[in-house]
This record gives structure tokens, sequence and C-alpha cells, in this order.
């Protein structure tokens, strides 16, 4: 299974892991800068195979023969696929990082070094810019993310569709919601000891689930600008992937529904539901009928599912420590957004 993990150095400090998934050519492409860019006898590049059924297994063994490579069967998702390849390793520090981010030059000791300073923190992220635009920010991670009371995420730098210039105005280190599964780093120990990632989710949302239970119990998520990659994005799942809409709407639900407080419950899952109904109105005015029917099937499967999730539920409740996060957004987002906020420093502008 896990053949060649012996000949590293000994358990290096921070393993950074790039999960694939029939990704040969974005291997190719990224990889011997992930190399070139993380030279320490700390740290150590690992790639863990989902069971592609590319040539990509084939290629790391010629071409990369140094890199322990961790193979699984079958496609276990971005969220199991991440627990496996965990549960592997023994470094202090862990980096999800996707195959299609570009590293830059220094771009893993700012990581480390604030979380070295900072044990109150469990997870950092550095600054993400669109690697085909690259002044701008990169719509799944940006300089770190956050979600509003009904759940909707954002980032600063992007909110909806709405991608900002980096211009530098978002340099400064800052507590976050969630930081993104593109270029996350965790401490193995809060990786553990919090559960993980829930694998039933497959992909998507499944890093801000992780996030939330996080801070709701008290543990620190960062974003330190002054480490700077580049993401494609967009790479496995294009944004209008009927797909994709299911995954981000069905874990969505999940995710509210593990996560809200009692308080505050009905409130956010009514709310939801009204505005869930205009995006699936908006669909079908639209003609866009598969990715309507990805909405109801999101839903019917939520409903299916969300009595297995019961007792998850008590137990992040009870583990709560901080019911109100401070980074949870207390307004709708998308209400701001349609009256005309739409930059991270405007919503948060009085």
């Amino acid at each position: 299974m896990n053949h060649h993990m012996e000949n590293q150095c000994d358990d290096p400090r921070v393993s950074v892991v790039i999960l694939n998934w029939n990704g040969r050519k974005l291997l190719e492409q990224f990889l011997p800068l992930v190399l070139e860019h993380t030279v320490s006898d700390a740290f150590s590049v690992v790639v863990a195979d989902n069971g592609s059924t590319d040539d990509s297994v084939e290629f790391l063994q010629a071409r990369f023969p140094e890199v322990p490579l961790i193979l699984f069967d079958e496609n276990h998702g971005f969220a199991e696929g991440y627990n496996r390849a965990l549960e592997q390793l023994r470094s202090e520090y862990v980096v999800l990082l996707n195959s299609d981010v570009e590293t830059t030059p220094n771009w893993l000791q700012p990581l480390v070094t604030f979380m070295d300073n900072h044990p109150e923190v469990a997870v950092v992220q550095p600054k993400l810019l669109s690697y085909h635009h690259r002044d701008y920010f990169e719509y799944a991670g940006a300089a770190g993310g956050f979600i509003d009371r009904y759940g909707y995420p954002f980032c600063r730098g992007r909110i909806l569709e709405e991608v900002e210039e980096d211009r530098g105005q978002y340099d400064s280190v800052i507590p976050l919601f969630w930081a993104t599964g593109a270029c996350l780093m965790i401490r193995k120990s809060d990786f553990v000891e919090h559960g993980g990632l829930d694998g039933r989710f497959f992909a998507h949302m499944e890093e801000i689930d992780l996030c939330w239970r996080l801070n709701a119990r008290g543990r620190e998520v960062m974003c330190v600008p002054s480490s700077t990659v580049y993401h494609v994005g967009g790479a496995s799942l294009d944004k209008e992937n009927p797909k994709k809409m299911y995954l981000n709407f069905r874990n969505n639900l999940l995710m509210l529904y593990k996560n809200v407080p009692r308080a505050r419950y009905l409130t956010t899952f009514t709310v939801r539901y009204f505005m869930d109904l205009v995006a699936f109105a908006h669909l079908v005015i639209k003609g866009n009928f598969k990715n309507a029917r990805a909405v109801v099937k999101a839903y019917v499967d939520f409903l299916k599912m969300r009595p297995s999730y019961k007792q998850v539920r008590r137990e992040n409740l009870a583990k709560t420590l901080i019911e109100k996060i401070p980074t949870q957004y207390p307004k709708s987002i998308l209400i701001r957004f349609y009256t005309g906020k739409k930059t991270y420093q405007s919503l948060y502008s009085k």
C-alpha cells in the first residue's frame, strides 16, 4: 500500500501532501517547483494518489523516484483521501496542497515560523493569487475565508463572483473563519483531535466544516500573506458543473446542520431555504435545468443523510466553547452584495 515511505529523513517536521487524481499534466508542471521551493531537511513533499487511472503513478516513479508515494486503490475524494494520507504521516505540521498550485521561493517558511510562534493557531493559509491573472486574487482562497450567518462562504478578496485585484490591501495577518483546502497548513495534532475532514462530503466545503469546528472549540485559523502561491483553480470541476453545484449545496447544508448553534438553528435554516428557493427559480428561468436538478437532489440527499448526523451535531455542540465566532459575518452577504457591497473592505466599513 504504502511501499516507499521509508526512504524519508526521520519524520520531517513539515509534510507537504499533494493529493493526486488523474493529474499527470499538473504534476509534470507544478511538482518540480514545489520540490525546488521546499528545500530543507525539515520539509518533505509527499504525493498521495487517489486511485488514478491515468499514468500519473508510473510517471512519478520514473521522474521523481525520491518523492514518497501513498497509493490508494480507489478514489476516496478530497476529504477521505487526505484523512487516509495524513494517518500515515508523523509530521508536526501538514500542508494540504492542490496539484494545481504554483509555489514561490520561500513560500513555506513564513507559515512554519508563524505556527511555531503561535501555539493557539491550528491552521494557516498563504495568500492565493490567480495563476492565469496574476495580479488578481484566486477565487477559492484569496486572502482568507469567511462565512455569513446563512452559510454562504466568501473571501477577503472575493465576494460571490467578484474577484479583486491584489494591491496589497489585504497583506495583514488576520483571523479567518476558514482557510482554503487548496493550500492549508494544519497541526497534525489538531487535525487528529478534532476529527479531520468529513469523508462523507467527498469534496467541497470539507475544509470550511473543519475550520468551523476548530474555531468553535477555541483554536484559531489565520492568513499569513507574506507567503504567496498561485492557484489555477477550477481544474478538477468547472464552477458551472452540476456535480459541483450538487456537492456545494448538499455539503453546505450538512455543514450548517452539524455546526449551527441551537439558538440560531431555526432562523438560519428558514432563511436559507428561501434563499435556495430563489436560486433554484433563477436557474429554472435561465433554462439551466441540469443545475436546477442538482439543487433539488442536494436537498433530497441532505434530508436523507441528516438523521445519520444527529450524533455528530450533538458532539459538536457539546464541544463548542465559542458560539458566536467573531469571524462569522453577522448579516447576509447576498443582500449586502446586491445592495452594492462588493468587496471585503466595503462589507466591514460602517
